[in-house]
C-alpha cells in the first residue's frame, strides 16, 4: 500500500502523476481501432448449436444472400381489402430492384375475411447490418408513396427489426451518457454540500470512462470477440458507479484526516493507505466476478465481462492514482463552505451513531426482522419466467413491433418467422408432410433447394419465442431426425432463440457458484476469517433474491413486462453480488480496523458512525446510476437496471446498515471466528 501513497507525497509527485495522466490519457483516445471482429454467429452462439449450423448450410442454397421482409397490409378503418388496395402495393413491391437485388416477391397472402395481406419481399443482405437497414428504410419509403388512402402497409420480419433496432438505438449512447453525468453530478453536490468539491471526481471518473470504452474498442476485437449493443451502455454506468463510489469512500477518509493533520499530503496518504485495501478488495471482486464471464456460452456476454473487468479495473487506478493527486494539489479550499480545519470535530455520523446504538440493544430480534423482510420481498417471485419475443424486447413500439401485431391478427403467430429445416432433397416431402402432420404447427411447405441441401419453413401456430413455440421445436427436432436419410438441422429466429434460452441456463449453472466461491475467497483473504464472509456472502444472495422478488412485482403491476430477459439473471445476480459486498467490505474492515483497538462490539458501533453517510452516499448513487440504464431502448437493459438499484439500496440501507452489525453484535467475537482473540477480548490484528 506504500507505494500507493508515493503518487501524493508532495506537491512535485502529485503533479507530475497528473502530467503523465493527462499524457496517458491523451495517448489511449488516440488509439486507432482496429476493425471489430467478425461475431461467430448472429446470436453469438458456437457452431455446435443446430441455429448456427443451420446459418452456415443456408449458405449453400441458391437464394442465399436474402432474408424475407414481410410487409403487412390492413386497413385503418378495420375494414376488408379490396382488389385494389393489393394490387397497387403489389406494383410498389415489385418496383425497387436495388432493394432485393432482383429477387421476385411471392404472391400475397390474404386472411380469409381479407382484413390482413402480407407481400414477402426478399431483402439482399450484403453489406451488413447498416446496409440492410438503408434497404429496408427505401423499401418503406417506395411503398409509402402514394397509397390508397386508409390503406396502411407495415414492414416487419428480421430484417425489418434490426432496422428498427438501429434506429431506437440512434443517439442512445449520447443520451446515456448526458443522464448518468446529470445523476451523478446532482447526487455528488447534494453528499458534499460543496459547490467545487463534486467537479474534481466527476472529471476524473469521466476521463476514466472515456479511456474504457477507447480500451475496449482495441482489446476486444484483438481478443476475437464482438460486442452487442448493450456492452458499451452496462460498461458505462459500471465505470461511473463503481469509480464514484471508490472517490467517496477515499474523500470522506481524507477529510477525516484532515481534522487530525495540518498537512494535507500527510492526510492523503494515510486516507490513501487506510482506504487502499477495501478498494482493491472490492474492485477485485468485480473484476473477477466479471471475468467469469469468460466461462460463458453466448459471445456478447463474454465480451462484456472482459469490457466490465477493463472497466473496473480503470476506475480503481483513479480512485487510487489519480483522484488523489487531484484533490491534494486543490488544498482544503477545495471543501469550501465546509472546510475541515485540523482540530475541528466531525458532525457527521450522529444519525448513524443513534441507529447503531439501537441495532446493538435488541440485535437478535432486529436481525431476525431484517431477514424476515428480505424474504417476504423474496416471496414475490413467485411464478416468475424467463424469455421475451422479439416484439417484447423493445420498450418502443417500432412499425416492425407493430407490424408483426397487425400480421398476427389475421395468420398465426409464427407466420413471421417460420422455422428453418434443413433436410436432403430427396427427404424434402417426407420432412413436410411429418412437420405439417404435427401439433402446434400451422402449415408447412417445401422452400428452396440446392444440390446438397433443400429448406423446409414451417409456421408455428404459437408466438415466437413462447414456452408453446419452444416445447413445438423440441418436438419437431426429436421427430424429424427419425425419419431416414433426412439429416434433419433446425434454425430460424425461434430454433435460435430456444439455443440461447438453453445456453442461458447452462452459463447460470456454471456462472453463479463460481461468483460465490470467489467472493467468498476474496473475503476469506480479507478479513482473515471463515465465518464473518460465510454470513457477508449469504446476506448479500438475500438480498439478491429480495430484489428479484420485489423488481418482478413491479414489473407484472405497473410495467407490464411478460417475463423476464433470459440474460437478466445471471447479469443480475453477478453485479449485485459483486457490488453488493463492496459496501460490506467497506464497513467490515473500518469495524475490524476499530475492533482490534476497542472489541467487536464497540469497533462496529465506531465503523457504521463513521462510514454510514459515505456508504449510504455511494450505494444510493450507484442504484441512480444502474436506473439511468432505463433510457435506454430494450427492455433487458431496463430489467437489469431496476434489479440492481433495489438490491443495492436494500444491501446499503438494510443489509449493511441494520443486518450485518446485528449479526455482529450478537456474534460478539466470535463475528471474526476463527481469529484469536487477545487478553483484552480484542480480535488479533
Amino acid at each position: 500500500m506504500y507505494r500507493l501513497t508515493v503518487v501524493a507525497a508532495s506537491p512535485r509527485k502529485a503533479w507530475a502523476t497528473l502530467v503523465l495522466t493527462v499524457v496517458a490519457v491523451v495517448g489511449v483516445l488516440s488509439l486507432n481501432n482496429p476493425e471489430p471482429a467478425s461475431p461467430d454467429s448472429s446470436s453469438g452462439l458456437p457452431a455446435t448449436f443446430q441455429s448456427v449450423q443451420v446459418e452456415r448450410l443456408q449458405a449453400q442454397l441458391p437464394t442465399t444472400g436474402f432474408d424475407p421482409v414481410f410487409a403487412v397490409v390492413s386497413r385503418t378503418d378495420g375494414g376488408a381489402l379490396a382488389q385494389l388496395d393489393l394490387d397497387e402495393v403489389a406494383r410498389r413491391t415489385a418496383r425497387p430492384g436495388s432493394v432485393s437485388a432482383g429477387a421476385p416477391a411471392r404472391p400475397p397472402e390474404v386472411s380469409p375475411d381479407r382484413a390482413v395481406a402480407v407481400f414477402v419481399v426478399p431483402v439482399s443482405t450484403a453489406g451488413g447490418d447498416e446496409a440492410v437497414a438503408e434497404r429496408v428504410q427505401a423499401l418503406r419509403a417506395e411503398i409509402q408513396q402514394g397509397l390508397p388512402q386508409q390503406v396502411q402497409v407495415q414492414l416487419t420480419g428480421g430484417p425489418a427489426f434490426t432496422t428498427d433496432l438501429i434506429g431506437v438505438f440512434d443517439g442512445a449512447d449520447l443520451t446515456l451518457l448526458v443522464a448518468t453525468v446529470a445523476v451523478v453530478a446532482v447526487l455528488l453536490l447534494v453528499t458534499y454540500r460543496s459547490p467545487v468539491l463534486w467537479i474534481v471526481p466527476l472529471m476524473v471518473v469521466a476521463a476514466a470512462e472515456q479511456v474504457t470504452l477507447r480500451l475496449v474498442e482495441n482489446v476486444l476485437p484483438r481478443l476475437g470477440l464482438a460486442a452487442d449493443g448493450s456492452t458499451t451502455g452496462i460498461t458505462s454506468v459500471l465505470v461511473f458507479g463503481a469509480g464514484t463510489d471508490y472517490a467517496l469512500l477515499l474523500i470522506a477518509r481524507y477529510r477525516e484526516q484532515l481534522r487530525l493533520n495540518p498537512s494535507r499530503f500527510t492526510a492523503m496518504r494515510i486516507a490513501l493507505h487506510r482506504t487502499a485495501e477495501p478498494i482493491l478488495a472490492s474492485g477485485g471482486t468485480v473484476v473477477l466476478a466479471c471475468l467469469t464471464l469468460l466461462l460463458t456460452t453466448l459471445e456478447g456476454t463474454r465480451a462484456l465481462g472482459v469490457a466490465a473487468a477493463l472497466g473496473v479495473l480503470v476506475a480503481m487506478v483513479a480512485a487510487l492514482v489519480v483522484l488523489p493527486c487531484a484533490i491534494v494539489v486543490c488544498g482544503r479550499q477545495l471543501f469550501w463552505p465546509l472546510i475541515p480545519r485540523t482540530g475541528s470535530a466531525s458532525t457527521d455520523g450522529r444519525l448513524w451513531g443513534r441507529l447503531g446504538a439501537g441495532v446493538a440493544a435488541r440485535p437478535r430480534l432486529i436481525a431476525g426482522a431484517g431477514v424476515a423482510l428480505l424474504a417476504v420481498l423474496a416471496a414475490g417471485g413467485v411464478g416468475l419466467t424467463t424469455g421475451l419475443s422479439p416484439v417484447e424486447q423493445l420498450r418502443a413500439k417500432p412499425e416492425s413491433v407493430l407490424g408483426a401485431q397487425t400480421l398476427a391478427r389475421g395468420f398465426p403467430a409464427g407466420a413471421v418467422e417460420p422455422v428453418a429445416v434443413l433436410t436432403t432433397p430427396q427427404a424434402v416431402q417426407a420432412v413436410t408432410d411429418a412437420a405439417a402432420a404435427m401439433p402446434g404447427v400451422a402449415s408447412a411447405r417445401p422452400g428452396t433447394a440446392g444440390t446438397d441441401i433443400a429448406q423446409v419453413d414451417v409456421i408455428l401456430q404459437a408466438e415466437p419465442g413462447s414456452e408453446e413455440s419452444f416445447a413445438a421445436v423440441r418436438q419437431l427436432r426429436t421427430t424429424l431426425a427419425d425419419i431416414p436419410d433426412a439429416s434433419v438441422t433446425m434454425g430460424g429466429s425461434v430454433a435460435t432463440a430456444l439455443d440461447v434460452q438453453d445456453a442461458q441456463q447452462r452459463d447460470r449453472r456454471v456462472v453463479i457458484p463460481l461468483v460465490l466461491v470467489l467472493v467468498a475467497a476474496v473475503l476469506v483473504a480479507l478479513l482473515r476469517s471463515l465465518l464473518a464472509p460465510a454470513l457477508l456472502v449469504a446476506t448479500v444472495v438475500a438480498s439478491f433474491f429480495a430484489s428479484i422478488g420485489a423488481s418482478w412485482m413491479l414489473f407484472t403491476t405497473v410495467l407490464d413486462y411478460p417475463a423476464l430477459e433470459g440474460g437478466v439473471p445471471l447479469l443480475s445476480f453477478l453485479f449485485l453480488v459483486a457490488l453488493g459486498v463492496d459496501y460490506n467490505i467497506f464497513l467490515v474492515t473500518r469495524a475490524r480496523e476499530e475492533a482490534a483497538k476497542s472489541g467487536t462490539r464497540t469497533g462496529m458501533l465506531t465503523a457504521l458512525r463513521v462510514t454510514g453517510g459515505v456508504i449510504t452516499s455511494a450505494g444510493i448513487l450507484l442504484a441512480a446510476v444502474f436506473a439511468v440504464l432505463g433510457v435506454l431502448p430494450l427492455v433487458a437493459l431496463t430489467q437489469i437496471g431496476i434489479i440492481v438499484c433495489v438490491g443495492v439500496l436494500l444491501d446499503t440501507l438494510l443489509v449493511r446498515t441494520v443486518i450485518v452489525p446485528a449479526l455482529a453484535f450478537a456474534l460478539g467475537e466470535r463475528f471474526w471466528w476463527p481469529r484469536q482473540l487477545d487478553r483484552r477480548g480484542r480480535i488479533g490484528a
